[in-house]
């Protein structure tokens, strides 16, 4: 299924849930010798949501959070018969979050994904920042060049640059350099955002462990975020990724980030997996798995 570009392979794991599922993500996410994706969603029962969504990036690692994901499980969900609720509370790494369906002649249009609140504090994003409060357009040097950087927590971490360089030399140069920066102990997503106007940016991301995706869910919200608080957006924007269009929404009454957009299948199918049974291929790292299998 894909999400304004953003395609990840979804398992229904309600029953059965797959074994190892970081390596499987490497695998089957692999776009020549796998199904090809940004990453895995595995569909789980919850002791405390109607579901639980566990989410792995292209190189095996686990995120808290994706809204695009979120978006595409909600139509799974209704479209398969797994539920025929039409307002879905689900389980992530980053606490539950709640998906409204619209639905018309049994067919899932949008899904609206109630975000939650954004976290500004650089503790918890995390990330080191000069201020203990928020780090707003604060100044940093990776690799010898400055940037002004924005960071916003999603449930996951975001580095917002606001720029009018959107080209191919910036994104998949720098934004590798900047992902693993000395400043985010965690790794961080990284935003290139370009203002068209109050209610309109233009953004390209570098996702953390995916490298460049056609969109980001979590990081069109840190920027809606990041665009309200250096005053450049109004709350209610749009965003344009080279995927499609999110609507994000940052209700000044609750302080929740809504994002609104549409999700798409792709295709269902069998995939032959077979883990590793020897000692030297599990000493072996990276998208290593095809002279194994």
């Amino acid at each position: 299924m894909h999400g304004a570009g953003n395609d990840y392979v979804y398992i229904d794991a309600t029953k059965i849930v797959p074994d190892n599922l970081s390596l499987l993500s490497q695998n089957i996410s692999d776009r020549h010798f796998g199904v090809g994706s940004d990453g895995l969603v595995a569909i789980m029962k919850s002791d405390v949501a109607d579901f639980r969504m566990r989410m792995f990036n292209a190189d095996g690692s686990e995120a808290e959070m994706c809204g695009n994901a979120s978006r595409c499980i909600g139509k799974y969900l209704y479209e398969k018969g797994l539920t025929d609720k039409t307002e879905i509370s689900l389980e992530t790494l980053a606490g539950i979050k709640i998906l409204k369906l619209e639905v018309e002649d049994g067919e899932v249009k949008t899904v609206t994904v109630d975000m939650g609140e954004p976290v500004l504090t650089p503790e918890f994003i995390p990330v080191i920042s000069q201020s203990v409060d928020a780090m707003i357009s604060e100044e940093v040097n990776v690799a010898g060049k400055n940037y002004r950087v924005t960071a916003v927590s999603m449930g996951n971490p975001h580095a917002v640059i606001f720029t009018n360089n959107l080209s191919d030399p910036v994104v998949l140069g720098e934004g590798p350099e900047l992902e693993a920066a000395g400043i985010f102990p965690k790794k961080s997503n990284i935003e290139f955002v370009k203002i068209e106007d109050r209610k309109h940016v233009r953004m390209r991301v570098w996702e953390r462990g995916s490298g460049e995706t056609l969109a980001c869910g979590t990081g069109a919200c840190a920027v809606a975020v990041a665009g309200v608080i250096n005053g450049l957006t109004d709350r209610q924007i749009t965003v344009s990724l080279p995927g499609g269009q999110l609507q994000i929404n940052w209700d000044e009454t609750s302080n929740h980030v809504f994002l609104k957009g549409g999700a798409e299948f792709i295709a269902d199918g069998e995939y032959y997996w077979s883990q590793f049974r020897s000692d030297s291929c599990s000493q072996l790292s990276g998208l290593y798995s095809k002279s194994c299998l």
